[in-house]
């Protein structure tokens, strides 16, 4: 029978405690959620500004409708772009201070479209046979790393340590000169190859441990080694930069210094959908080159009017990103009172029993655990007691680094983060009770310590 190791996949994913599954959400409003009917205090969003519910954003929505209709009708190349998708190109580019932008349906979409038009199976005539080279940091995200993959016959990808600019520069180093033996002399020489595309990649704020990349110092690797360094600034988007333009405005980071600027809107801004900023020539030719572009419907008008609503008021008022800093800080410290100082990630917590709050000062708030049944254990202890935590395990993460991770966002309040800080506890003291220990028992404890007799939420 066809396809008949489909069953026998997941019942091995299943025993390995990594069968993943669907929850779903009825309604969310202000962090509180409803799951089949049970409402959670929300700590896995990743809309951390609260943007999704602004009332500019939805009346921009419904001001898009009116004007646009539901969807656009059709692909970028036929009739499917607007003034509404022009306006939002123009209003990126001019904020990371590139020559243009280009709309993709989703950061998936646009890393793979970037890596295969890039790096296409049939060279252009233009390009000629240079191999090609790709190098991504080792927790690069899996779009980017599924298409590097897909173009492996015309480039090769290669992965430096998680922010490691030694190995980069060690991988560039091989990559650009080779040993070749003089005999005559009895000694090695290092001789230039032929020139190659080299693409270096990196994402500004990590999706799962929320530290950030060494930017400056990978750009100038880059202009050393003749590569191009592109950035993915999914979760730096909207968060980072005086006018929340991101990682590259935080630092201010050239066109030239960062040729590829990739970044999503589904996140920080609130919306859907993804980006890529370069040069005009890069743009056009992915217009022309770029299959994801070219053969696919185009976002819906009223989702870029939107976005571009909610992209110039993180611009205008900053008081949610301050919020969030705020919250992140908070966080931080009533981490490290309650339970210790950071702890070494290397560790084996899987036989300590011990846990890690990552090094990160990002809305990312990763606690690992150790292990996929830890993780899920403590996830559903956090839910007993009304708070929504997703556990992330292998291989999303690597290998005994699986944990909770909790996203901070502007809606939260220093009461929401006590309440989590206390279920988080009461959780990870029920894993060493007795299994006769019940559930209303912990809910009565957390009850008590916010001093009302039952949850805050």
């Amino acid at each position: 029978m066809a396809f008949n190791w489909l069953n026998d996949s997941l019942n091995a994913r299943a025993k390995q405690g990594l069968l993943r599954q669907r929850h779903c959400q009825q309604y969310e409003k202000d962090s509180i959620i409803c799951i089949n009917g049970e409402h959670y205090l929300n700590f896995s969003s990743n809309d951390y500004l609260g943007m999704r519910q602004h009332e500019g954003v939805l009346q921009s929505w419904v001001e898009g409708l009116a004007q646009f209709g539901g969807g656009s009708g059709a692909s970028p190349l036929v009739t499917g772009h607007t003034q509404a998708h022009l306006a939002l190109e123009a209003y990126i580019a001019d904020g990371l201070n590139r020559e243009a932008a280009l709309l993709f349906n989703s950061g998936f979409a646009a890393n793979q479209a970037l890596c295969m038009a890039l790096f296409p199976h049939i060279f252009n005539v233009n390009r000629g046979a240079n191999s090609g080279l790709i190098i991504a940091d080792k927790l690069m995200h899996a779009s980017f790393l599924e298409g590097s993959q897909c173009v492996s016959e015309s480039a090769r990808l290669r992965r430096f340590k998680h922010n490691d600019l030694s190995h980069l520069e060690t991988l560039l180093s091989d990559a650009c000169h080779k040993q070749v033996s003089d005999a005559g002399r009895g000694s090695n020489t290092l001789i230039e190859t032929s020139q190659q595309d080299i693409l270096i990649a990196s994402e500004g704020v990590f999706s799962m441990d929320g530290d950030v990349a060494p930017c400056e110092g990978i750009a100038e690797l880059a202009a050393e080694y003749d590569a191009w360094f592109m950035l993915d600034d999914a979760h730096g988007m909207g968060v980072l930069g005086d006018n929340g333009f991101g990682t590259t405005e935080a630092l201010n980071l050239s066109q030239h210094q960062v040729p590829i600027v990739m970044g999503t809107f589904g996140k920080a801004v609130g919306t859907a959908g993804a980006f890529i900023a370069g040069s005009q020539t890069l743009i056009d030719y992915l217009v022309n080159f770029s299959k994801h572009y070219v053969y696919s419907t185009a976002m819906p008008p009223a989702q870029a009017v939107a976005t571009l609503y909610s992209l110039t008021h993180i611009a205008s008022d900053t008081s949610r990103r301050e919020t969030l800093n705020n919250n992140i800080a908070y966080f931080r410290e009533s981490f490290h009172k309650r339970f210790g100082q950071t702890l070494n990630v290397n560790e084996k917590r899987e036989e300590t029993g011990e846990i890690t709050l990552g090094q990160s000062q990002s809305a990312i708030q990763p606690i690992i655990v150790g292990s996929p049944e830890r993780a899920l254990a403590l996830s559903e202890g956090l839910k007993q007691r009304g708070i929504w935590v997703t556990a992330i395990r292998q291989p999303t993460v690597p290998k005994n680094q699986d944990r909770l991770r909790v996203t901070l966002t502007a809606n939260h309040t220093a009461q929401d983060i006590d309440v989590l800080i206390d279920a988080f506890e009461l959780s990870l003291n029920r894993l060493k009770e007795p299994e006769s220990s019940t559930v209303s028992a912990a809910n009565a404890e957390i009850g008590e310590r916010n001093g009302n007799g039952k949850s805050e939420i």
